[in-house]
């Protein structure tokens, strides 16, 4: 491999350009594909993305900006995907260009549904990128403390421990620490269920539940969390490391937690459409609950969150009645 691989950011919104920031600080030239050119235009101009942490200034002369896909996966070795789980196959769909001798690395937090399976495994699976081939970038970290460059732990996931270490230190920096991880599987999965637990703390919250309710729910997460883990991929871990405790709770509790805010809409008596409609993000977990929910029919691991959730989401259930049980479950 190249002593100084190539970077490439897929995706425009606040995590992509919260990557973008952390690259910058050690990369002299970072790929950069986004679908819109006003959004490109307007970097090029004013040195800031006009729709998400634009906060944060960068020097042009780093970027190489794309709205085309092919263009900017051809010009790089390591690939990062930071793009909504559910535009996934839209956005690879469009390319012409293989991926089977990229590095990839996802920092997606969801499942892609038209496969139903983590990203990670749809890489694989659809586009024959070996595993060792792939990784994936997990928090505790918001997008926006990233901005205003306050401390904040990634954990960097890939069975080929050198090229984890080689995007480790690429994005490692003052204000970013990163630990890597062999458990590629587990943490895409915990990063995906973390959301959906988020949800349920939000609706909790919208309900009128206090922090002592939500410190049990959360509990009771991890817990969960675990074994739904253990049933799809089961291997040695500790999950009450920063990648599965650490990220459940920032997500769970939050300001930042657009998953969070989107459950507590729902709580407040918003329909999903409604709350959907009014949030300028897209809430992750909402696509996770479904999938989740059906890979655990198989699986068969205890999740009466998860089982709550989607009672709410996609079966219209009401949200105070289906809390009431579910916190008579919790212990």
């Amino acid at each position: 491999m190249d002593k100084s691989p190539k970077f490439a950011v897929i995706g425009g919104g606040s995590w992509a350009t919260a990557i973008v920031k952390m690259l910058s600080e050690n990369v002299d030239t970072i790929y950069w594909y986004m679908r819109s050119n006003y959004a490109i235009e307007h970097i090029r101009k004013q040195e800031h993305n006009p729709n998400y942490l634009s906060s944060v200034e960068f020097d042009i002369n780093q970027l190489e900006l794309s709205s085309d896909i092919n263009k900017t996966v051809a010009a790089a070795d390591f690939l990062i995907f930071a793009i909504p789980s559910a535009f996934v196959k839209r956005e690879l769909d469009a390319l012409t260009v293989s991926l089977e001798d990229k590095i990839i690395f996802s920092a997606i937090k969801g499942i892609v549904p038209e496969s139903s399976l983590i990203v990670g495994e749809h890489f694989e699976e659809y586009h024959h990128v070996p595993a060792d081939n792939i990784g994936v970038i997990t928090g505790p970290c918001h997008a926006e403390e990233v901005a205003l460059e306050r401390l904040s732990y990634l954990t960097i996931a890939c069975t080929d421990e050198k090229k984890a270490k080689i995007l480790a230190d690429n994005l490692s920096s003052e204000y970013i620490k990163c630990k890597l991880s062999d458990d590629v599987t587990g943490t895409e999965y915990a990063a995906m269920l973390k959301n959906i637990y988020a949800i349920a703390a939000g609706i909790a919250h919208g309900l009128g539940y206090g922090d002592n309710f939500q410190s049990v729910l959360m509990s009771n997460a991890i817990k969960e969390m675990k074994r739904f883990i253990k049933k799809v991929h089961s291997m040695k871990r500790n999950i009450n490391d920063s990648a599965y405790l650490g990220d459940l709770l920032v997500t769970g509790y939050s300001v930042f937690s657009r998953n969070r805010m989107f459950g507590n809409m729902i709580g407040k008596g918003y329909t999903v459409k409604s709350a959907q409609m009014e949030m300028s993000m897209i809430a992750e977990g909402y696509y996770a609950t479904e999938s989740a929910y059906k890979i655990n029919k198989d699986k068969g691991a205890k999740t009466p969150i998860i089982n709550a959730v989607y009672g709410i989401l996609y079966e219209g259930k009401n949200p105070k009645k289906v809390i009431k049980k579910l916190a008579e479950k919790l212990t």
